[in-house]
């Protein structure tokens, strides 16, 4: 792991216990307290069955009974710190673990995120973060109880008998031995978990969010078997972590059975040969012996899957880190000029030209329509324009700053984007606007009427429920929110790729009426759509062809000249 990757993973792992010790400190308390009271309900238990044996010295009955009394209070005592400590700790914990995993997300970039597997990130916050609440912060825990009482029965066993605890240690070395010989394979099973559950949730995501394509297209047996295929790996998976945890706990049992036979048959041996051994005594002992050869039987187990936990943690730290960022640190003010692109070049896989030797000018306030045949480089051309293509050759200037020493949080509030598929959510119109941020009332009235959702707002009002990836408007109604949010935002450019390209007619001629109305804006829009009255609104038209720009003029011009345009727009009609 990278040095920057440890240095995460350590900020993620302290957020378990940033402002969480006290809770921590209350929640361990208690289980000391309970893991010592196992302890003395052995030492009670002793004098109990010696009393009843009618050995001399035994304490009364009555001052047993407060003895066992008192037990039992405190034991309540320690159950009820320790059942309201330990579910705040871990609540606070895996809160503040999952928020600074998702603040860390949120600021990688478009390019870096558009790379991976958003698959991933579900899992690394769903299961993996299940498993790193079950495996690392409720065992810590059990480690400690199991650490005191393992102790504790050590100190007993030898005020009782250092002979009988020498032979008892000498028999605790069979669960030893086969804890350390199966429990570090469980760390490898829960990393197959892992990567399993992440596999599951992207084809599941795929399924669903393909599922009008695998309706259209009577592929229901495919995706069917598509998604079992998954599921079977999943569970098989996990079955072979339970089965591994089941062989370890089933090797520490038969063992510890055999090591506790050992220690009973033992001590009735040294009682009756006359080591000083009370019926009591070795009863306790027998009894003690559980507090060690659990820990020992379970103690690698619990360390590997505590390892496993942390594992996973370093997963996500490792993926947090990955970043593909080209940007600097300038500032951007309002565009003034515009935008000037000089022999731009830019290639996806380092030998095949997306773009080549692309220049353009963009005049602050216009609005240009980018057009040209499918792989021609629209798309390309924006998502350089946005940053979030690789590096490039050539200048972009924005103004007279060139665009890779441009801090990415101020080309964003400098350019937004509009995309054929807007994301909204299943929020209210007023918030899919704002995107959860304050604005004044009137800046979300003007622009509201800015981006034409007057009619919208009017007939259901700001609060109304816009439904899970806007499942409750239409995709004219979509494109104008994400217009609004430009507005809002008071971006100073406007991308739109391909914005109507899933519209009807109708609808795609009056929103891009409504983008073209804009005032103040520059405004660059790729489209395939090659209506008359809307492109001679443009003030200049740029058409690509193979990555090259083969012309560029207004409407009139480049239809006069009969050429690549022409062809295009001829075709298109």
């Amino acid at each position: 792991m990278k040095k920057s990757s440890k240095s995460l993973q350590k900020q993620l792992t302290a957020q378990f216990y940033r402002g969480n010790i006290p809770m921590l400190c209350l929640a361990a308390l208690g289980t000391l307290i309970v893991g010592s009271l196992n302890l003395f309900l052995s030492r009670i238990m002793q004098q109990l069955i010696d009393a009843a044996s009618g050995l001399p010295g035994a304490p009364p009955l009555l001052l047993l009974a407060k003895l066992s009394a008192g037990l039992v209070l405190l034991g309540i005592a320690a159950f009820a710190i320790q059942s309201v400590s330990e579910p705040l700790f871990i609540r606070r914990a895996m809160q503040q673990y999952k928020e600074r995993a998702f603040q860390k997300l949120t600021e990688k970039s478009i390019a870096s995120f558009r790379d991976e597997s958003a698959a991933a990130y579900l899992s690394a916050l769903t299961n993996d973060a299940s498993s790193i609440e079950a495996d690392y912060l409720t065992q810590q825990f059990a480690l400690i109880r199991k650490m005191v009482v393992f102790a504790g029965a050590i100190g007993l066993m030898l005020w009782y008998s250092p002979l009988m605890t020498a032979i008892a240690t000498g028999l605790t070395l069979l669960p030893l031995v086969a804890s350390l010989l199966t429990g570090g394979r469980i760390q490898a099973a829960e990393r197959r978990v892992s990567d399993r559950n992440s596999d599951f949730t992207a084809a599941l995501s795929d399924c669903l969010n393909g599922f009008a394509v695998v309706k259209t297209f009577q592929a229901e047996k495919e995706i069917l078997h598509l998604f079992a295929q998954s599921n079977r790996t999943l569970e098989g998976a996990k079955c072979q972590k339970r089965r591994l945890a089941l062989l370890v706990g089933m090797i520490g049992a038969i063992t510890g059975i055999v090591a506790q036979l050992g220690v009973f048959l033992t001590g009735t041996y040294l009682a009756q040969a006359g080591y000083g051994l009370t019926p009591g005594i070795v009863v306790a002992f027998v009894n003690l012996m559980n507090f060690i050869i659990e820990p020992i039987a379970q103690l690698p187990g619990l360390l590997a899957s505590r390892k496993a936990a942390l594992a996973l943690v370093g997963k996500l730290a490792s993926s947090l880190e990955k970043q593909c960022d080209f940007g600097g640190t300038a500032k951007l003010s309002p565009l003034r000029r515009g935008i000037q692109l000089q022999n731009v070049c830019y290639s996806y896989d380092g030998k095949t030209d997306a773009l080549r030797n692309v220049s353009a000018f963009f005049q602050a306030g216009g609005a240009y329509a980018v057009v040209g045949g499918s792989g021609s480089g629209k798309s390309t051309l924006l998502n350089l324009l946005m940053g979030t293509a690789g590096a490039y050759t050539g200048q972009i200037l924005l103004d007279d700053t060139e665009l890779r020493t441009v801090a990415p949080e101020a080309l964003f509030q400098l350019v937004s984007l509009i995309q054929q598929n807007v994301f909204v959510f299943h929020a209210s119109i007023r918030d899919n606007l704002t995107l959860f941020r304050n604005f004044p009332p009137q800046q979300i009235d003007a622009a509201i009427q800015q981006a034409h959702l007057t009619d919208l707002v009017a007939a259901r009002g700001q609060d109304y429920l816009c439904g899970e990836n806007g499942g409750g408007l239409s995709g004219g109604e979509k494109q104008r929110i994400s217009i609004g949010r430009s507005l809002l935002k008071n971006a100073s450019v406007l991308l739109a790729d391909e914005m109507t390209a899933a519209l009807d007619a109708q609808t795609a001629h009056q929103v891009t009426e409504d983008l073209l109305s804009l005032r103040g804006i520059t405004r660059i829009v790729v489209t395939h759509r090659l209506e008359a009255s809307l492109l001679r609104r443009y003030n200049g038209i740029v058409v690509l062809k193979d990555g090259r720009v083969a012309e560029t003029g207004s409407f009139e011009e480049l239809m006069a000249r009969k050429g690549y345009f022409y062809a295009l727009y001829t075709v298109a009609q």
